[in-house]
């Protein structure tokens, strides 16, 4: 199957190399050089966060070419779907280190995250767009 110019998106890969550039050397360094405290805790969040969200993205991509190869999909929405998954794994590590994350939590987590998104893929497939 030849590939579709309309699933290529250069800035996806961009926008994944620059998030994961950041966010994994930031989170050795922040381990190595900081102590726990308040703000390098919230940093370690953030830097978190930036590192799974460009480290899912190519996958969010090939799983959108893989799974829905002729529909379009804007590079936006592919990139607020990486960041819905690292979203979810920043909130998983914020409940492990208060020790109220179990299970049932997490798959409830993630299945609203899910709904959400299904939710705005909708709202956006029925907003109806001239063409031009």
């Amino acid at each position: 199957m030849p590939d579709q110019p309309s699933s290529h998106h250069p800035e996806v890969l961009l926008s994944a190399i620059v998030l994961a550039a950041i966010g994994w050397p930031g989170l050795y360094l922040l381990m190595q050089a900081t102590q726990p405290t308040v703000g390098p805790r919230w940093l370690f969040f953030f830097l978190l966060t930036a590192a799974v969200t460009g480290t899912a993205l190519p996958f969010v991509w090939l799983l959108r070419r893989r799974f829905a190869p002729n529909t379009h999909v804007p590079a936006g929405v592919l990139l607020r779907q990486a960041i819905w998954v690292g979203l979810y794994v920043g909130l998983l590590v914020w409940l492990q280190v208060n020790r109220s994350l179990e299970i049932s939590l997490a798959i409830l987590l993630g299945l609203a995250l899910i709904v959400f998104e299904w939710l705005l893929r909708l709202i956006e497939r029925s907003t109806w767009r001239p063409e031009g």
